[in-house]
């Protein structure tokens, strides 16, 4: 349902955002008989559509292409590598960053449970979004999955449903399994801040330091410290790392050279990427970016 708790970001591009609704999550409703359902879009840059929640839970990534997905308190950046976990009754929204073909699957969440295993008994991991790595295993499982909507076509055969069921639990049991990554970006409440953290993530190399992005919101640097803190707990200079990481994802995504990112993102040289990369994730880029990694330029 449309809501305004999860402000629409600015276009990445100057071209103005698409706004379109929900795309058609009734027709895919996951059940206790098909508790795994995916849905195929493409959908072109700077498409944004608009916060919804649903009854199930959902896992979002693009096989192609790089999207955006936030939430009241967080934005994700999902390229193809990553997913994003959503659970039920969590109002988001999607902003194409790229031309994107879009995989989105929803699980079945009998009533106390939350994650893609019904066996779990501890569910608390999967009670908030996490941005979680994608195996070829699970990107395989997940394109083998049938995405012809309820009503779309004659039922399933008793062959189908069967496949259905074995690739559905080995899509949970791979997702059970994927590793977390810390790709989130925090957002705060205060307006004041909230202002400056949207400019930071329209622009994140506008400028360096709190001080001179304070005098583009009118606000004081030491309120605005004091705020990253309380609601945040962190500080600018630590939630805007997190920034460029997210953005760094998003070129190496285009497999933009080293060189390029570095640059892109305001860094005097490769290595010095490398280190806040190391820094911030405890690997080096080849590593954190997976398949997407950034090509080494000699």
């Amino acid at each position: 349902m449309p809501s305004r708790t999860v402000p629409a970001p600015r276009p990445t591009s100057s071209r103005a955002l698409e706004q379109i609704g929900p795309l058609t999550p009734h027709l895919f409703c996951p059940t206790p008989q098909r508790p795994v359902r995916a849905k195929a879009h493409g959908l072109r840059a700077d498409v944004h559509v608009t916060p919804h929640s649903h009854p199930w839970a959902q896992l979002t990534f693009s096989v192609t292409g790089v999207l955006r997905l936030s939430t009241e308190r967080s934005t994700y950046i999902v390229p193809p590598t990553r997913a994003v976990w959503v659970p039920a009754g969590v109002e988001h929204a999607i902003t194409v960053v790229e031309d994107a073909d879009m995989r989105t699957v929803y699980f079945h969440q009998p009533p106390g449970h939350c994650g893609p295993d019904l066996r779990e008994s501890d569910p608390a991991a999967w009670q908030h979004c996490r941005v979680l790595e994608v195996s070829e295993l699970l990107r395989a499982l997940v394109l083998e999955l049938d995405t012809r909507p309820d009503g779309g076509g004659p039922a399933l055969t008793d062959e189908q449903a069967y496949r259905e069921h074995h690739l559905s639990a080995l899509v949970c049991d791979e997702l059970r399994r994927a590793r977390e990554v810390p790709l989130g970006v925090n957002l705060p409440t205060d307006k004041r801040l909230r202002a400056l953290c949207e400019a930071v993530l329209h622009h994140p190399t506008r400028h360096t330091t709190l001080e001179a992005w304070a005098r583009d919101v009118g606000a004081s640097p030491r309120t605005l410290a004091r705020l990253f803190r309380q609601e945040l707990n962190t500080s600018f200079v630590q939630w805007r790392q997190q920034v460029l990481l997210a953005k760094a994802v998003s070129l190496a995504a285009r497999r933009l050279p080293m060189s390029h990112i570095a640059s892109e993102l305001g860094y005097a040289s490769p290595s010095a990427f490398t280190a806040m990369v190391r820094r911030s994730v405890g690997t080096p880029p080849s590593q954190f970016f997976g398949s997407q990694s950034p090509r080494q330029v000699p």
